[in-house]
């Protein structure tokens, strides 16, 4: 049995809590992101020249016996006034009985792009792009691309989103935690409480991970809460709705939302001999 390097994990989690070098995202609350709490995201990227990095925890009950714990930690950064890109390092605990492995289960780089935001004619649209790649004892074989169409309409304090995305690539044995899916469509509602910094959302998705393999579909319910300004944790609930899949699963996380001054833009100054 191998176990996982608590060291840099405790330093990702530390890094949540740091102070950031300056504040953002004040309604992060709102941002609906991949697996945070449900799989379903929202069409809209981070700030620009924001930072937003994520600490969340994931377990999954099968109907065998066996049971997954996962920590995927991401960061991803605005890199334009519509688009960011990101990264993620899945690490996975398998448990069968009294045996449990932990490993890194691959890793992925992402890249989303809003096309424009909610309106009166148009919804908000988006389309992203995730490329993972085989590393460690539970990362699979082979590399993995998939492209999601991503669409947001909002209705007062209740949004609608939904979500498809078809894969590429390699048909071999896919990674433990997070799998890019041979296709994925979903289907998800949420409802803010301004005044106490919440969404509740509810979703229901359906997927096949590999060709060949049965779908699986699940019912999640989760919640985001803005504890501070740039923290927000996340809290989710699913159950297979299918024959395939883990019974159920638990998920639950914190982000933070932060800029570097270093990175960002300095203000243009006045020139000389005239009024700022």
């Amino acid at each position: 049995m191998t176990r996982p390097n608590l060291g840099w994990l405790l330093a990702a989690l530390l890094g949540i809590l740091a102070p950031p070098g300056r504040a953002v995202a004040q309604t992060d609350y709102r941002n609906l992101d991949d697996d945070r709490p449900t799989s379903v995201e929202d069409a809209y990227p981070i700030e620009h020249w924001a930072f937003e990095l994520i600490a969340p925890w994931r377990y999954e009950r099968i109907r065998d016996g066996t049971s997954l714990h996962a920590f995927v930690p991401e960061l991803a950064y605005g890199l334009f006034p519509n688009a960011h890109v990101g990264i993620k390092l899945p690490i996975a605990g398998e448990s069968a009985g009294t045996d449990r492995t932990w490993g890194l289960s691959g890793f992925r780089v992402f890249g989303l792009y809003n096309f424009n935001t909610d309106g009166m004619r148009w919804p908000a649209l988006s389309l992203r792009a995730d490329a993972s790649f085989p590393a460690g004892d539970l990362g699979g074989a082979g590399s993995r691309l998939a492209i999601k169409a991503i669409m947001t309409r909002s209705f007062g304090r209740q949004r609608v989103h939904l979500n498809g995305s078809f894969g590429f690539g390699s048909g071999q044995e896919a990674a433990a935690v997070e799998p890019l899916p041979r296709w994925s469509a979903g289907a998800a509602v949420d409802h803010s409480f301004i005044r106490q910094s919440i969404l509740l959302v509810g979703e229901i998705t359906a997927k096949q991970v590999s060709s060949g393999d049965a779908t699986e579909a699940h019912l999640t319910i989760g919640a985001r809460y803005q504890v501070a300004p740039t923290i927000v944790l996340d809290l989710g609930m699913a159950r297979r709705l299918s024959n395939e899949g883990p019974d159920f699963a638990v998920t639950v996380g914190l982000s933070h939302a932060f800029a570097i001054a270093g990175l960002m833009p300095k203000p243009r100054q006045p020139a000389a001999g005239r009024a700022p």
